[in-house]
């Protein structure tokens, strides 16, 4: 009861661009794992792989994304980044709870679940929620990637804005504004659009998309920066100092990742 009460403060406390009407919108779950050294990263791979997505799986919870950082293996911490849908929010909060009645799950993923306080599987775990742009209500796995998969990109990218006001211009920028189209029109293959519910950034929005590889990610975002629809669009009064902090992330996706 006290997610959703939560849930229903963000709702009124949020732009109504968030919750515009339209298609049923997907919600979606970031998790952000922290680990210390390669033991970690195997036994959380092996929780995932085994235990976790399968169990998503027969929860009905399709097109879920596993995926660490370029240059992984040689960071000081390590990190693997989860995107889970949700039909709803009610299957969101109910999730833990469902998880805990799958006996398969929970054989399956013992040694993480009961992993004792002085031998954890992780530093820490970062959770962000969100909601699907109405332009993109549904995530997609990208349709034409053709690389092998050990060089595929997924640049996930977060900006914050100045104030509700101004982030609810750069949300508009990509529904109304016509951004969701140009990406799509230039092949940059979106996973997600989205507006951050929930998080320590805020107020936020996420989106991700994929290339082959990063030469191919460099050549996409030329043909940007250079169209002359992106030229007017950022160029529009209403559309200025609408983001305040841009993070950009580099992605290749777990061998056992539904994306």
């Amino acid at each position: 009861m006290r997610n959703i009460f939560i849930i229903i403060l963000l709702a009124i406390s949020l732009p109504s661009t968030i919750f515009a009407s339209g298609p049923s919108r997907e919600f979606y779950s970031i998790r952000i794992y922290q680990l210390k050294n390669a033991s970690q990263e195997s036994r959380l791979d092996a929780y995932l792989q085994t235990a976790l997505l399968p169990a998503l799986h027969r929860l009905g919870i399709a097109g879920i994304g596993v995926f660490k950082p370029v240059g992984n293996d040689t960071a000081a911490v390590k990190k693997v980044y989860m995107l889970i849908p949700f039909k709803s929010l009610e299957q969101y909060t109910n999730l833990q709870a469902s998880l805990d009645k799958d006996a398969e799950y929970n054989t399956a993923g013992a040694a993480y679940i009961e992993a004792t306080f002085d031998n954890t599987p992780y530093l820490r775990m970062e959770s962000i929620l969100l909601q699907a742009f109405p332009d993109m209500p549904r995530h997609a796995a990208p349709k034409t990637l053709r690389g092998p998969k050990t060089e595929r990109i997924y640049e996930l990218r977060s900006y914050e804005g100045p104030t509700e006001r101004y982030f609810a211009g750069k949300v508009q920028m990509f529904n109304a504004g016509g951004e969701i189209p140009l990406f799509a029109r230039l092949g940059f293959n979106a996973v997600f659009y989205a507006s951050v519910l929930a998080g320590s950034h805020m107020p936020n929005l996420m989106y991700m998309t994929s290339f082959d590889n990063m030469a191919a990610r460099e050549q996409h975002w030329k043909d940007f920066n250079s169209d002359p629809f992106w030229k007017q669009l950022v160029a529009e009064p209403q559309y200025q100092h609408n983001v305040s902090h841009v993070d950009i992330v580099f992605l290749h996706p777990a061998d056992y990742s539904d994306l």
